[in-house]
C-alpha cells in the first residue's frame, strides 16, 4: 500500500470497538478510539501485515547535590509486528492477531540500568536497582489475539501470551501517545504499569458498545536480569496471579479504566511478599487540525465526532476518514448495520494530525499483602503535536519511594533489611522535538527535556533538594 507523498496517513478508529481490533497498543490496553497509530501496513494474501516501532538515542545528565549524580549514553527502543486475517465467510469467524515485540535494549542499556534519580524497581547484578530504571527484555511480547463479534456492537476477545501484558492499568508508558516522545520512563512505572511484561498470560474480555470487561491470569514474579531469552522469574512460571479490568470509552475522544490485581512475589529481593495493586487512568485525544489528503477539497478534522442521534448509536465517520475497502491491495470486509454476518467495522485510515492533544491522567497504588504499606503514585501527562512537526510535551508526578533510596546505589540489600515508604519524590519535567523526514518511512526528530525534581525531607541530606536532570536525545520512528 502506498501513499501519496502530500497525504500521510495513520490508522485511528472511531468506536471502542474498532480500537480493540486495530491492536496497536501492548497487551488489550486501549487509548481512545481517536489516538492516531502510524505504521508501515501492506497484504500478503489473506493476510494484513504490519510494523510500528520507536527508537530513542540518548544521554542523560542527572544531578543531585551528592555522590547520587550520574549521567549515560544509552537507547530505549522496541519494535512491534502484526500479522492479522479474518475468518469465514465476511469475517463472521473472527479475527486472529498475530503480534511479536522486541527490545534490543539489553545491548543498548549499560551496566544493566541507566540513570534515572529517585527510580527503584527490579535488580541489577543481584542488588536492588536505586537511582536507575532497567532495560526491558528482548522478547516484550509473543502473543496472540482472536477476536469473535458476537453482534453488531458485541465483541467477545482472547489474548494468550508467553510474554505479554495482563488487564492492569492505562497503555503502558514506552507505547502511550502522551509518553510517545519522552524517553525516560515514569517514576511511578512500578506502581502503575510494569507488569506490561509479564510471563504466562491469559486474557478474556468481553465488550459491549462504550464498555469492556475483562479478567486475566498471568504469573506474577518480574522478570530477571538474563533479559535475551524466555527466562523465567526466580519463583518460575506458572500462573499465580489475576487481575480485572473495566474500560470505558463515551466518546471517540477519552477511554477511562479501573483495574485491580492480585500479584505474586513480583520482585525478586522480597520473594515473600505479595501485593495488591490499584489503577485508574483517564486518557484524553483530541485532533484539532489534519494534514490535507490528497485530495485539495478535503476539509476537516480527523477525530470525528460522536453522534448519539444517529439511527445506529455510531460515531459519525470523519470527514477526512478513509475506508480501508476501497483502497488498492486492502482487501476488508463489508459490513452493513444489523448485518447477520456481525462482520467488524472496516479498518479506517485518516491523515496525520497536524495540530493534536494527548493526556492522561493515572493514579498506581502498590499495597504490600505483608506488612499493608502502600505507595501510591500520581501523573499527569500531555503531548502537544503542532505545525505538523513540532511536539511540546510535560510529565508532572508525585511518587511514592521506599528507604531503598537511602542505600548506596550497587550495593546488596542488608541483612533483615525491611523496606517502608519513605515519603513522596515530585518531578516536573519539559520537552520539545521536532521531526524531520528520513527517507520515505522513517522520522528523526532531534530534542530535549529538563526534568526538576522535588526530594522529600527525609532523603534531602543525599540529594539535596531540587535535583535535576537533562536529556538530549534523538528519536527514530516508522510511518
Amino acid at each position: 500500500m502506498v501513499m501519496p507523498p502530500s497525504a500521510p496517513m495513520v490508522m485511528s478508529a472511531r468506536t471502542l470497538i474498532q480500537a480493540i481490533r486495530q491492536h496497536g497498543n501492548s497487551g488489550t490496553s486501549i487509548e481512545p478510539a481517536t489516538t492516531p497509530i502510524p505504521m508501515l501496513m501492506t497484504d500478503r494474501g489473506a493476510w494484513r501485515l504490519m510494523l510500528h516501532a520507536n527508537v530513542f538515542i540518548a544521554n542523560t545528565q542527572q544531578q543531585a547535590n551528592s555522590p547520587r549524580n550520574r549521567d549515560a549514553f544509552f537507547s530505549t527502543n522496541w519494535i512491534m509486528p502484526m500479522a492479522e486475517r479474518n475468518f469465514g465467510a465476511n469475517g463472521r469467524g473472527g479475527e486472529l492477531t498475530l503480534r511479536t515485540m522486541f527490545s534490543i535494549e539489553p545491548a543498548t542499556v549499560g551496566d544493566r540500568n541507566y540513570p534515572e534519580l529517585f527510580q527503584q524497581g527490579e535488580t541489577a547484578y543481584g542488588n536492588p536497582i536505586v537511582d536507575g530504571q532497567h532495560p526491558h527484555d528482548f522478547f516484550m511480547e509473543v502473543a496472540a489475539l482472536y477476536d469473535l463479534p458476537l453482534s453488531p456492537h458485541t465483541l467477545l476477545s482472547f489474548y494468550g501470551a508467553p510474554i505479554g501484558d495482563p488487564a492492569i492499568g492505562p497503555t503502558a508508558y514506552p507505547h502511550r501517545q502522551s509518553a510517545s516522545e519522552d524517553p525516560i520512563a515514569a517514576l511511578g512505572h512500578h506502581q502503575q504499569d510494569s507488569t506490561h511484561i509479564a510471563f504466562n498470560v491469559l486474557t478474556g474480555g468481553l465488550t459491549y458498545r462504550i464498555a469492556r470487561i475483562e479478567f486475566s491470569g498471568f504469573h506474577g514474579g518480574e522478570p530477571d536480569e538474563h533479559r535475551w531469552a524466555f527466562q523465567p522469574s526466580p519463583n518460575g512460571h506458572a500462573i499465580d496471579s489475576y487481575s480485572t479490568r473495566l474500560t470505558i470509552s463515551p466518546t471517540p475522544d477519552l477511554t477511562g479504566q479501573y483495574s485491580i490485581a492480585h500479584i505474586t512475589s513480583p520482585e525478586a529481593l522480597y520473594p515473600g511478599e505479595n501485593q495488591q495493586r490499584q489503577t485508574a487512568s483517564v486518557m484524553y485525544h483530541h485532533t484539532f487540525h489534519s494534514k490535507p489528503r490528497h485530495n485539495p477539497g478535503a476539509q476537516g478534522s480527523a477525530s470525528g465526532t460522536w453522534d448519539s442521534t444517529a439511527p445506529t448509536g455510531k460515531p459519525s465517520p470523519p470527514r477526512d476518514s478513509m475506508n480501508m475497502q476501497n483502497m488498492p491491495g486492502m482487501t476488508m470486509p463489508s459490513t452493513q448495520q444489523g448485518s447477520a454476518t456481525h462482520a467488524p467495522p472496516p479498518m479506517h485510515m485518516v491523515p496525520d494530525p497536524r495540530t493534536d492533544l494527548a493526556t492522561t491522567f493515572l493514579w498506581g497504588r502498590a499495597r504490600s499483602l505483608t506488612d499493608n504499606s502502600k505507595e501510591n503514585s500520581y501523573l499527569a501527562e500531555a503531548l502537544l503535536r503542532f505545525a505538523s512537526t513540532n511536539y511540546l510535551w510535560t510529565r508532572l508526578e508525585n511518587a511514592g519511594r521506599s528507604n531503598e533510596l537511602l542505600l548506596t546505589p550497587g550495593t546488596p540489600l542488608p541483612p533483615d533489611f525491611i523496606e517502608t515508604p519513605i515519603g513522596h519524590v515530585a518531578a516536573y519535567t519539559l520537552g520539545y522535538d521536532h521531526d524531520l523526514p528520513f527517507g520515505r518511512h522513517l522520522l528523526i526528530a532531534p530534542g530535549a527535556q529538563l526534568t526538576i525534581y522535588s526530594t522529600p525531607e527525609a532523603l534531602r541530606p543525599i540529594y539535596g533538594n531540587t535535583p535535576t536532570a537533562e536529556t538530549l536525545f534523538i528519536r527514530l520512528r516508522l510511518h
